[in-house]
């Protein structure tokens, strides 16, 4: 370390090729008459320079990695080293593959333990992400294999292996670096006695890898979020509060916001008129609305270039009750969704039954869900959206109480860890004294993120200022959940032990 001035990752030349030899001939002491000729070397560098790096350590060549791309589809899942080299031509690499297949990785034995290879893996995932590649892929040799060759078959050894009973110095660096053993190959490298002429396959997949599409459009990847803090107040009519509504739906798309989140039943106050009926005949002349606000809710999205989910309202179909809310998305389709779980005082004081419809939905910022305030208490309805790929869940939500407030904003936050994905809750605050049922409301709009680096250590993207009307506007990072997903500092949703148990929905 002392006498190290510089290191430097650079482009392979073949000014650099009796150097890279030699420096092959020392890395692989088992096989020394394994090395490329310069040949070879030249049609690499030829084919693919970007693909053929070495790192210099005070300009002397201290590792190498050498790579192709190809069509991987075209290769067997049993292929050979032979099969993907095309006999060493490397007539296999193509321009419009999708895989960069990994053919030599090499740290001279002076210079190992600084990390280099590493630096060289890392830089290969670069390449993969810049150059829109699904991921890459390689043949990982076992050198310590012949010494167990005798008691333990390759499965065996590389279980043990992975449970650290046997140290195995390549396959143990490869897992340390993201890379997954997908299958055993047999006779993948001649003349790999150490290995007998075994090799593990290793994939790595990259997450930013978009599938080419002819169609003009695109997911977002930072989606802003506009969540509505309702304040609760009386209205002579629709009309009227349909403009408070786009009043606010103005104010979030002028922040160019993504998505709209209003509240759970923020429509309640229209039953001010209805004060003459029992609450369960009032309600349901508030749902005769229903219909009519989802109509101008689907307007207002077209009109001001924004996803709008409605919060919920009632909404009778075959004479009962439902709690149920709108996304009308800005390119003027809707999807309706159900509030599941009904509380026991929606149940007793309404007559409202729950709805049967669990399912996410696809939009211009990626999948999401929603989920109508009581639900998000119940932690599996969320978990088989995550499993359905859902990056946000909204939750629209109408709580009288601190106590009531505090169930849905920390099952709402552990739902976020738990599922690797983003929360947005909204809530309505003031009172109704003119509203039977109605009559207060605690809230505190808020914006919740999983528990990693790159995100807030207390898993708090942005907060509202309680019972206050007012928007909170927030970005969200969809790639951040990508990352989180496969190297996380815990991983919720891929160490879950599928062995013992499992979700599923009916």
């Amino acid at each position: 370390m002392e006498d190290i001035e510089n290191i430097e990752l650079t482009y392979l030349s073949l000014e650099d090729y009796q150097e890279l030899k030699e420096a092959m001939i020392a890395s692989y002491i088992t096989m020394p008459d394994l090395f490329w000729r310069e040949n070879q070397i030249k049609k690499l560098i030829d084919k693919f320079p970007e693909g053929q790096v070495v790192i210099k350590i005070n300009g002397q060549i201290a590792g190498c990695a050498l790579s192709i791309i190809v069509d991987y589809n075209k290769f067997d899942a049993n292929h050979t080293y032979k099969d993907i080299t095309g006999d060493y031509t490397f007539s296999t690499h193509t321009d419009d593959g999708d895989v960069l297949y990994g053919i030599d990785v090499f740290i001279k034995p002076k210079f190992r333990g600084l990390r280099l290879g590493r630096r060289l893996y890392d830089y290969r995932k670069e390449l993969c992400e810049r150059l829109n590649l699904k991921g890459m892929a390689f043949g990982g040799r076992m050198p310590n294999y012949h010494k167990y060759a005798d008691t333990l078959s390759p499965k065996e050894y590389i279980a043990k292996v992975r449970s650290k009973e046997i140290h195995d110095p390549v396959f143990n660096f490869q897992i340390s670096n993201d890379f997954h053993p997908t299958r055993i190959l047999k006779n993948y490298l001649e003349g790999d006695t150490s290995s007998k002429d075994y090799a593990v396959l290793m994939e790595w997949r990259n997450i930013y890898y978009e599938k080419e599409s002819k169609e003009p459009t695109t997911i977002k990847k930072v989606v802003r979020l506009g969540l509505v803090q309702w304040q609760m107040r009386l209205y002579k009519n629709i009309d009227e509060m349909m403009q408070h509504a786009e009043f606010f739906i103005d104010s979030v798309s002028g922040y160019r916001s993504d998505f709209a989140l209003f509240p759970e039943f923020f429509n309640a106050p229209l039953m001010a008129g209805n004060n003459h009926l029992s609450t369960a005949e009032a309600i349901r002349e508030l749902a005769k609305h229903s219909d009519d606000m989802v109509q101008r809710f689907s307007k207002l999205a077209i009109s001001y270039n924004i996803n709008i989910i409605t919060g919920s309202m009632p909404e009778i179909v075959d004479n009962k009750l439902y709690n149920v809310g709108y996304l009308c998305r800005r390119d003027g389709t809707t999807e309706r969704f159900e509030k599941l779980h009904i509380t026991p005082d929606e149940a007793k004081v309404w007559g409202m039954v729950g709805g049967s419809q669990l399912k996410t939905f696809d939009t211009d910022c990626g999948r999401i869900g929603v989920l109508i305030c009581y639900d998000v208490e119940f932690p599996e309805l969320s978990r088989i959206m995550a499993d359905e790929g859902m990056d946000i869940l909204f939750v629209p939500f109408l709580t009288d109480t601190q106590n009531g407030f505090s169930r849905v904003r920390h099952c709402a936050q552990a739902r976020a860890i738990e599922n690797e994905c983003y929360v947005a809750i909204a809530g309505s605050v003031g009172n109704l004294p003119n509203v039977e049922n109605m009559d207060i409301q605690y809230a505190q709009s808020m914006v919740f993120t999983p528990c990693d680096f790159a995100f807030p250590t207390n898993g708090i993207k942005a907060e509202a200022t309680p019972n206050t009307e007012m928007i909170l506007i927030a970005d969200v990072d969809i790639d951040l959940l990508r990352e989180l997903n496969q190297f996380g500092s815990v991983r919720n949703l891929k160490d879950r032990r599928k062995d013992i148990f499992e979700l599923k929905k009916k």
